[in-house]
């Protein structure tokens, strides 16, 4: 981040690199020169985030068998802690999303710069408190603890309150997000960024899944967002999982430029003035209505775009075995996973120490979404 700028600029290649460390050392060096601050990974392991059984996907390169497709995206220890050098002799710092226990485990011992916390993750509990407790020991040490950021697509207000205070306020910022591939900029409801900062009072920003590199991100900075994460590809018409909503360099480039820009005015006039510069510039682009619907009220709802994938997108309890009626519940028999489109959802992970040496009340099938009506408590 330069000296002048408080705005983070977030290049997400997650496993745009699809297991090759060359293709991953590629978008490093293009989403540095592109002007990223902070580059991303994500650390995936299949078994912590989906069932075997769930079944085919639509994602934006069409019907994928999901489970398959992440498993073929695992990569060894050592890709990752060579990435990491790789980043930092960039001049970036490294961000990775983990997606369990596992996987968060070994990041930590990697010291990454920052911790995201995908959308669906957000109420992983268990992860998040494993999270808190490596920061409290962390301090305890007397060292600072990594920060973290937090995205809040397909969410609800409640979510992301609990979210925040399991991981706790220091060093913790908060993305407004809509799971959606790609995200319909009329529901972004961008004003949640201010929203969201003054309820929560810490670091807001934006994890933009929409197409366009100017409108979304321009408007997230005007309503105080001081992150902006954007997917990142060599090219739309690759194969990786988000390539065809992610921006390519020339475009990565104009958004980081344009973001720059509009921060700036924000310094020179102020907030007020700033506001009203940036809607009237970017109204004689994309006009006026389709700037204010945009920016909505403000107010925190689930997007039309992402509501019907509440309680699938996010984390429920599923069973890892067939069960019958009377057998006690081990800790390997029941996880916290996606439930996609397949499966059945489960009910919350918050539940998932309870459930834990207790019996079946009834014969359960392998993938099921797990209800308390399963259990005799």
């Amino acid at each position: 981040m330069s000296k002048t700028s408080r705005i983070n600029i977030i290049a997400e290649i997650g496993t745009s690199h699809e297991g090759s460390f060359e293709k991953a050392c590629a978008l490093v060096d293009a989403a540095a020169d592109s002007g990223s601050d902070i580059i991303k990974f994500q650390w995936v392991y299949a078994d912590e985030i989906l069932h075997p059984k769930t079944g085919f996907v639509k994602l934006p390169t069409g019907n994928i068998p999901l489970y398959e497709r992440f498993k073929q995206l695992e990569c060894p220890l050592s890709f990752y802690k060579d990435i990491i050098d790789y980043v930092h002799s960039k001049g970036c710092k490294f961000c990775c999303s983990p997606f369990g226990l596992r996987s968060l485990r070994e990041l930590l011992e990697l010291n990454p710069d920052f911790i995201k916390i995908a959308s669906p993750e957000l109420n992983h509990y268990k992860m998040l408190e494993a999270l808190r407790d490596w920061r409290e020991n962390q301090k305890a040490r007397g060292e600072k603890p990594v920060p973290v950021i937090l995205s809040s697509g397909v969410s609800k207000l409640s979510d992301i309150d609990k979210a925040v205070r399991i991981t706790g306020y220091e060093d913790v910022s908060l993305l407004h997000c809509i799971t959606s591939y790609p995200a319909p900029e009329d529901e972004y409801n961008i004003r949640l960024v201010s929203t969201l900062k003054g309820i929560f009072g810490i670091e807001t920003g934006l994890s933009d899944h929409s197409l366009d590199p100017i409108l979304v991100p321009v408007l997230s900075v005007a309503c105080g967002g001081t992150i902006i994460e954007k997917h990142f590809t060599l090219s739309r018409q690759t194969s990786g999982l988000d390539d065809p909503v992610a921006l390519e360099p020339e475009q990565f480039a104009l958004m980081v430029h344009t973001v720059h820009q509009t921060e700036a005015s924000f310094r020179h006039y102020g907030p007020e003035l700033g506001m009203k510069r940036t809607v009237d510039q970017l109204s004689e682009q994309f006009g006026l209505e389709r700037v204010m619907a945009v920016l909505g009220d403000g107010v925190k709802r689930l997007a039309a775009a992402e509501e019907a994938n509440y309680g699938r997108t996010n984390r429920s309890l599923h069973f890892m075995r067939s069960m019958k009626k009377g057998e006690t519940v081990g800790e390997k028999d029941i996880s916290i996973l996606r439930t996609e489109k397949i499966l059945t959802p489960g009910i919350s992970p918050e539940f998932y120490d309870l459930l834990i040496g207790k019996k079946i009340s009834r014969d359960v099938e392998d993938g099921a979404g797990v209800q308390l009506e399963d259990f005799i408590l």
